[in-house]
């Protein structure tokens, strides 16, 4: 028997479910959010559903923040005097977050109590949820740091997160798109999809119609042929059901599903809905 207990460590960008965290003994540690000069801790004082309700009153945009590195050091010393041997902390995208810096700055200030590696899942939302998810299974079949550490690094490769965004308001509202842009696509009606590459949120066409939207992920999925594992997200969506049996004469395992926190929400808005999944390694 392994006498390794490597315990994992993620952020609250992942969108997880409660549920799949505590049963992998996942720890999470949150982003905060700020809506109208008030901040809330993400998945602590504000679910999915009281987060879309405060946004819809709010004439700006919410702000998300990063955790600041004592928060991963509290995480990282109470999991060391729970009797683990060491830590792999997987984290949102170094190129959107400063997450993982924080995550770093920790891991040098545990040094002499705990080994911590510091994985980049260049993923957001379900994407880093699978990242995370699966190498939690891993660990808890007592896998040595090092095999935990390359399985994260691979699955980072090789997942692909596939989204459906309902409106431009938020893209606008934040400025990562520009006013005239978002205008015209409204105006046009149109369903931009984006994709996560390298790290990073990436156009990744349009379409004219929700359903021809949810059909073209669903076709991304298709398209990439043999995959482990697929997770669904959505942002308050009344069609993900339909999205999900779309998805399942594609997939024979199990699909799990996931609310759109607040810190992928903000940019995303309400209604997207998009896949994570990962192609066999």
């Amino acid at each position: 028997m392994s006498t390794e207990r490597v315990r994992i460590v993620t952020d609250s960008a992942c969108d997880l479910p409660q549920s799949v965290a505590d049963e992998l003994g996942i720890e999470i540690v949150p982003l905060t959010i700020r809506i109208d000069g008030v901040e809330y801790v993400d998945r602590a004082d504000l679910t999915p559903a009281e987060f879309w309700a405060k946004c819809s009153q709010s004439p700006t945009l919410p702000e998300t923040a990063a955790p600041a590195p004592g928060q991963f050091e509290a995480v990282y010393r109470k999991l060391a005097a729970e009797g683990a041997t060491s830590i792999v902390a997987i984290n949102l995208s170094a190129a959107l977050s400063a997450t993982m810096q924080s995550a770093e700055l920790a891991a040098r200030a545990v040094a002499d109590t705990i080994q911590v590696t510091v994985v980049d899942s260049q993923q957001v939302t379900m994407g880093l949820g699978l990242v995370v998810s699966r190498a939690a299974r891993l660990a808890a079949q007592g896998a040595t740091h090092q095999a935990v550490v390359d399985l994260a690094l691979s699955l980072a490769e090789r997942t692909k997160v596939w989204g459906a965004l309902d409106t431009l308001e938020n893209l606008k509202k934040g400025g990562r798109i520009g006013g005239a842009k978002a205008l015209l696509a409204s105006a046009l009606a149109i369903k931009p999809i984006i994709e996560v590459r390298d790290g990073k949120v990436e156009q990744g066409g349009k379409q004219r119609t929700r359903s021809k939207a949810l059909q073209h992920v669903v076709d991304k999925v298709v398209e990439a042929g043999a995959i482990e594992t697929l997770m669904v997200m959505h942002a308050d969506c009344s069609d993900v059901d339909t999205f999900v049996e779309m998805l399942r004469p594609h997939h024979s395992g199990e699909i799990i599903v996931g609310d759109i926190g607040p810190v992928v929400g903000t940019h995303a808005g309400h209604g997207t809905i998009g896949v994570a999944f990962n192609t066999v390694g």
